[in-house]
C-alpha cells in the first residue's frame, strides 16, 4: 500500500499507533519519493529513523526540497546506515523483513 492520508495522520501525531505502525508509515514516506519534498519535519524524522536503524533508505534515489540527492538503499554500502543490513543489525531479522516488505 502506498503512502497516503492515513500515514500523514500517523506521522503528524493525529492518530495514536503502536511503534511498528509508526515506522511502517515512516518507511512508506521514505519509499514514496515525493515525501522528501514535504516540510522539513518529515525529512528530519525520516533521516533520524534511517540513522537509528528503524528504517532503510528508499528503493530509488530522489531529491529533497532543496535539491539534495537522497540515495537509494542499494546506493550505500551493505551494513552502513540506510541499508537493509544496517536495519537488520540494529533491529533484528523480523523488523528488517517487515521494513523490506513496506511498499
Amino acid at each position: 500500500m502506498a503512502f497516503d492520508l492515513h500515514d500523514i495522520e500517523v506521522l503528524e501525531g493525529n492518530e495514536e499507533v503502536e511503534t511498528e505502525a509508526y515506522f511502517t508509515a515512516l518507511q512508506k514516506a521514505i519509499n514514496s519519493l515525493e515525501a522528501w519534498k514535504f516540510q522539513g519535519s518529515y525529512g528530519r524524522a525520516m533521516m533520524e529513523a534511517i540513522k537509528a536503524g528503524y528504517c532503510a533508505l528508499g528503493r530509488s534515489s530522489t531529491r529533497d526540497y532543496y535539491g539534495n540527492r537522497i540515495p537509494s538503499r542499494t546506493d550505500v554500502e551493505p551494513g552502513t546506515k540506510g541499508s537493509l543490513e544496517f536495519v537488520r543489525t540494529s533491529m533484528g531479522d523480523d523488523w528488517a523483513n517487515m521494513i523490506e516488505g513496506v511498499e
